[in-house]
């Protein structure tokens, strides 16, 4: 039970009342040359009432979807193992296996009312026939999927050095187009993997830039519900929401700063759109650009200290920066005529954006430090980059068979997978940041 503290955020999630819908499903279209192969055994199951998640296969979803690793199928297994004692490396040695996860799962009544689940889990070296992770994690068994999230990364961090991310979740806008009638707009919430996709909020006027707080509990977005754009914020948990802004002409591009206290906007209130920042405390709004061009889409760096946006005062569209305490704008970018919606790893070197070139929009990213580029995808229509909390993948949206899905990209532009919704166009997705302590 050590690890409830770290997974209050987590344990909450099962509390919000939001109707579940329709999921987006992966598709994996490209993957690295040598992935690592890894075996992960079904988990044995113990205590109270019958398996509710297959642990084992979510994790193994989560790794290959990485493209870091090459599962071995279950029909492939000489032994299903669950203890130490139990393993026979010979076994995983002669189907050329380098890694072995194996684990359990219990189940029990807690305080006669939450069920509890404990997933308790050991990763092998299968050529140094030694152990070299083990763990457990715990929390309430309607979250033993997230709990399973919680394993991949700890295992993706243990063979990769890097954290993961798979324990954490997105937002999008998913659109259903009418003939006879106005369209759907629901701002959706889903697992990292598009699985338990569930409805925030719906409306027949457009929905827009959803954005994380850093707390994980807050977001903030642009919706038309009134008739015209304002910036609303809302918790996630208690439902509650408030209109921040809904000034005459624009409201839109909301962005959190790092600390949670402030929120970055576009707003045209006194003529051409330009980039504020409001103090969420004091509601004090403070203007940073003023200029006759459009200033738009800021995108906070991690140290607070400047935003990104995108001008198009050089003539066409490209990604400027402003220091915060100065206020001096310098441009970012100068590769291609057309670069926009910037975003930041949390490294503070990677930035994602759409680069069009060719008459096409790709998702790129830029070193700041050494200000090269590289284009990531090849499809024709691909916007709203949103980076994973670990900088090792880019969501965006894109069109495939005619409709919007979601699709991803590791940031060396080797891993892709598409996560189209069974129904609707799928647009704006923001990736959550790490939700608890790790």
């Amino acid at each position: 039970m050590k690890n409830l503290p770290a997974l209050l955020l987590v344990w909450l999630w099962c509390l919000i009342p939001l109707p579940a819908q329709a999921e987006l499903v992966i598709e994996i279209t490209a993957g690295r040359d040598n992935p690592t192969s890894i075996a992960v055994v079904p988990f044995a199951w113990s205590g109270w009432g019958s398996a509710d998640q297959d642990v084992a296969q979510i994790v193994q979803q989560d790794l290959h979807r990485s493209g870091q690793f090459a599962p071995l199928g279950r029909a492939d297994m000489l032994s299903l193992p669950s203890a130490e004692a139990e393993v026979f490396f010979r076994d995983w040695r002669v189907t050329n296996v380098e890694y072995l996860l194996i684990g359990r799962v219990s189940a029990d009544e807690f305080a006669g009312a939450v069920a509890v689940a404990t997933i308790e889990y050991e990763l092998f070296d299968v050529f140094r026939q030694e152990r070299i992770l083990q763990g457990s994690e715990s929390g309430p068994r309607t979250e033993l999927r997230m709990l399973s999230h919680r394993v991949s990364d700890a295992v993706y961090q243990q063979l990769t050095g890097i954290r993961g991310a798979f324990a954490t979740r997105i937002l999008y806008v998913n659109v259903t187009q009418r003939v006879a009638a106005a369209d759907t707009f629901r701002l959706m919430l889903a697992d990292s993997d598009g699985a338990r996709a569930q409805q925030v909020l719906i409306s027949n006027e457009p929905l827009l830039s959803p954005s994380w707080a850093p707390d994980g509990r807050q977001i903030a977005y642009v919706s038309f519900e009134t008739g015209r754009p304002a910036i609303y914020r809302q918790d996630l948990f208690s439902g509650e929401r408030e209109r921040l802004t809904s000034y005459p002409g624009i409201n839109g591009a909301p962005s959190w700063s790092p600390d949670g206290n402030r929120l970055a906007l576009v707003l045209s209130k006194d003529g051409n759109p330009n980039i504020y920042v409001l103090d969420l405390a004091s509601r004090h709004l403070r203007q940073l650009t003023r200029h006759y061009a459009i200033d738009t889409e800021p995108a906070w760096m991690p140290d607070g200290r400047s935003l990104l946006f995108t001008s198009d005062r050089g003539g066409r569209p490209q990604i400027y920066r402003v220091d915060l305490a100065s206020g001096q704008i310098e441009r970012v970018t100068y590769d291609g005529r057309w670069n926009a919606r910037a975003t930041v790893a949390a490294d503070g070197r990677t930035m994602a954006l759409v680069n069009q070139r060719d008459n096409r929009y790709h998702i790129a990213v830029q070193d700041l430090k050494r200000d090269r580029m590289q284009i990531l995808t090849a499809t024709e229509l691909d916007e709203s980059p949103s980076v994973a909390p670990n900088g090792s993948m880019l969501l965006y949206a894109t069109k495939f068979d005619g409709r919007g899905i979601l699709a991803a990209v590791s940031v060396d532009g080797r891993v892709k997978f598409r996560l189209p919704s069974r129904e609707g166009d799928v647009r704006e997705p923001a990736w959550s940041p790490y939700l608890g302590n790790p």
